[in-house]
């Protein structure tokens, strides 16, 4: 979080499996199926400024998370620490599905992050 300059934000990061975050995925986004990460974030909606430090909810599928490790060439752990990071980008409002432009700013800065946590 200092890497983003929020030292004091506060998110909660939930692992799931695939059927619970089929559920989420169903009922927030009209998406029937499990997916890998679902960010919630706090930042949006009626009252945004309620609390400024609380970015919002992570979810993640473990299951999911385990399965597409390898086709990301990333062991279990390193592909939970890119979710991770995906899902806080979101809460941050990045989103890779409005357009290349976005996407391409988004994998910037996920690459940044990863190359940063590692380093440490």
């Amino acid at each position: 979080m200092a890497d983003l300059a929020l030292p004091e934000a506060e998110l909660s990061i939930l692992f799931v499996d695939d059927a619970e975050i089929q559920e989420l995925n169903q009922r927030h986004l009209r998406r029937d199926k499990p997916t890998n990460v679902i960010a919630f974030p706090m930042r949006e909606g009626e009252f945004p400024g309620l609390h400024p430090n609380l970015l919002g909810d992570v979810v993640i599928s473990a299951e999911t998370a385990r399965r597409q490790s390898t086709r990301f060439g990333l062991n279990e752990k390193e592909m939970i620490l890119f979710l991770t990071i995906h899902g806080i980008l979101h809460l941050l409002g990045y989103d890779h599905e409005k357009g290349a432009k976005e996407a391409r700013r988004m994998t910037k800065k996920q690459k940044e992050l990863l190359r940063s946590v590692r380093i440490r």
